[in-house]
């Protein structure tokens, strides 16, 4: 066999390689050397399979399964989904990525996967929206209502999310259905992205990439939220908020700049002072 032979050959192996998956496999005979215990759920959740895909498929199904569809037909679904989109399988290892970099209680690749309900709910909402845009929408609500019954979180099937999204703790998430969300997103809990009443066309909000938000805080309305911005923790953003400033207050008001080029990624919460402030902030 030829030179050439040999590594037209050798090519589709080096193509399989996947650092992200190989990493999380070794984490997890790590956790099963360290905790016996957890052997079977971690050989059915990781080691059983031989790709990402497959396991997020087991774990999104075991996940999700009711009395009203089977883990076996949700399976079905999410491999269907990973095979036909895969933009969601990469954006699912950005997610992993980023929950590992920004979440200090976060030690290890496999955390997100197994224990994280943040990162769980948004690849479920991740293969409902494939199937929002297919124009299955009832199974698509079929997912909302189960990430929301399953996991807390509210993600309406129609938002645009982007990669590397980190939600830490992630209880009481609401997205709505015309809500845009960046690359390189943290958020905190209870954080909504609302509308402001009852109308039927886009109104919700657009979330830049490297934006921070931080709890409980609400924006509300088709506004936009400018790249590499942070909103304090229970500010209530009605009115659009520029590229790389900092927003606090009900209703939120320009306190300062962002403090860093990616506040999503050094997760900063802290205003740099009270004298930056307006008054009505301070006081508040």
């Amino acid at each position: 066999m030829g030179q050439s032979e040999t590594t037209h050959s050798a090519a589709p192996e080096l193509r399989e390689i996947d650092p992200v998956w190989t990493r999380i496999r070794e984490e997890a005979a790590e956790a099963h050397s360290e905790e016996p215990l957890l052997g079977g759920l971690l050989h059915s959740t990781v080691l059983h399979h031989k790709t990402l895909a497959q396991a997020l498929g087991y774990r999104i199904a075991l996940k999700l399964a009711s009395g009203e569809m089977s883990e076996q037909l949700l399976r079905e679904v999410a491999d269907d989904m990973y095979q036909r989109h895969p933009d969601i399988l990469q954006a699912a290892r950005a997610d992993l990525v980023a929950v590992e970099e920004r979440d200090p209680a976060c030690h290890r690749l496999l955390q997100p996967l197994m224990y994280f309900k943040g990162f769980q709910a948004v690849q479920a909402y991740r293969i409902g929206h494939a199937l929002w845009k297919e124009g299955r929408r009832d199974l698509a609500y079929f997912f909302q209502m189960r990430v929301s019954e399953c996991f807390g979180i509210d993600i309406h099937p129609g938002a645009t999310i982007g990669r590397g999204i980190m939600i830490d703790h992630a209880h009481s998430i609401v997205i709505g259905e015309t809500a845009v969300v960046g690359d390189n997103v943290s958020m905190l809990h209870s954080v909504t992205l609302g509308g402001t009443g009852k109308e039927d066309e886009d109104r919700h909000p657009k979330i830049g990439d490297g934006v921070l938000i931080g709890a409980g805080a609400k924006v509300l309305g088709n506004i936009k939220v400018g790249h590499c911005s942070r909103i304090a923790a229970g500010s209530v953003v009605l009115q659009e908020v520029p590229p790389c400033k900092t927003v606090a207050g009900v209703p939120a008001k320009i306190v300062g700049e962002a403090g860093c080029d990616q506040p999503s990624v050094t997760m900063d919460q802290l205003l740099s002072g009270k004298q930056a402030l307006p008054a009505d902030v301070q006081d508040s």
